[in-house]
């Protein structure tokens, strides 16, 4: 007869201990604009959806960057002292100092001719 600690792991970690450490890595892995509401924006192979993004002046945000295109991408913006690559399929975060009100533009570096963005604060 097989004994029921057999299939528990060595160095008395428990079953439980296993299943509660494998939801918090599944729980990290989600995406962060779930679970904070950060703005988010994507790229696409020369699109970027939604042009618009509105955020709280004077507060610090992350914005986050998918590219669901075959190519990579990059988040550009000289307002906000800001360029970051995004590999295709990937997902990126883009940290902001607190805004001051106004209009600040991105654009995809990588695809002139995609149009551009602009976050506003306010």
């Amino acid at each position: 007869m097989m004994k029921m600690n057999a299939f528990l792991p060595a160095h008395g970690a428990s079953a439980y201990g296993i299943l509660a450490a494998l939801a918090f890595a599944f729980a990290a892995a989600a995406p962060a604009a779930a679970a904070d509401g950060a703005p988010s924006i994507e790229f696409h192979d020369g699109t970027i959806t939604p042009l618009r993004l509105e955020v709280p002046a004077n507060t610090r945000f992350k914005i986050i960057v998918r590219n669901t295109g075959k190519t990579a991408s990059e988040f550009e913006s000289h307002r906000l002292h800001k360029e970051k690559v995004v590999a295709a399929g990937h997902t990126i975060s883009v940290e902001v100092h607190p805004l001051a009100p106004g209009k600040y533009d991105f654009f995809d570096d990588f695809h002139e001719n995609a149009p551009k963005g602009v976050v506003i604060a306010k």
